[in-house]
């Protein structure tokens, strides 16, 4: 059995292309704390992302005895910020003008764990250079993109309208969508989920 320790449509509808049926179960995981205690530590986003996965796997493994259980985590650092998904979309355009004409990283991570006992792990990232788009744009692509926009930690959906808001984009399509698919997709064949 596979279980993905989420709430993200985006990772669900990722592994359910690829061929996998995997259950959903969201964890309790306070990130903001987690996020805080990696700023005072003075730690890198990868390892943020990286406590994070493993967290949201090992509170869901212990409802799934025997089950291959993935946790996933994203980043996103601009300069030696960390972003978060906006609540609202007063937050999606300071977010988004923040980002405007920079370079930022998309760092993804995917943890499996099977009976509390960590199998594998992987982090990727991406480069992602936004325009320098008009206001006037901004306010038109938040308004045609609605509520869509705080669902990712970027404010934006390069699959979807948030493409226009690029200038250039180097890295995996998967690690941006949020999880490192194909490492992940071998490990799991190894492990008789999907085909060899």
């Amino acid at each position: 059995m596979l279980v993905l320790a989420s709430g993200s449509r985006t990772r669900a509808a990722m592994l359910e292309r690829a061929g996998l049926t995997a259950l959903l179960d969201r964890p309790a995981v306070d990130e903001d704390e987690v996020k805080a205690a990696g700023r005072a530590e003075n730690v890198t986003a990868e390892i943020v992302a990286e406590a994070l996965a493993e967290l949201k796997a090992q509170r869901i493994t212990r409802r799934h005895p025997g089950a291959l259980v993935v946790g996933a985590d994203q980043m996103l650092e601009c300069e030696g910020r960390w972003f978060d998904k906006p609540t609202d979309r007063a937050g999606a355009r300071d977010q988004l003008l923040a980002l405007r004409g920079r370079t930022h990283r998309l760092i993804s991570c995917a943890v499996v764990v099977r009976d509390g006992q960590r199998m594998w792990h992987r982090i990727d990232s991406a480069r992602l250079t936004m325009r320098s788009f008009s206001d006037a744009f901004l306010d038109d692509y938040l308004d045609r993109a609605g509520d869509e926009v705080l669902q990712s930690v970027g404010a934006y959906q390069l699959e979807g309208l948030g493409a226009q808001l690029f200038h250039r984009v180097e890295g995996d399509f998967f690690t941006i969508l949020g999880l490192p698919l194909l490492p992940l997709l071998g490990f799991l064949r190894v492990h008789g989920v999907g085909r060899e």
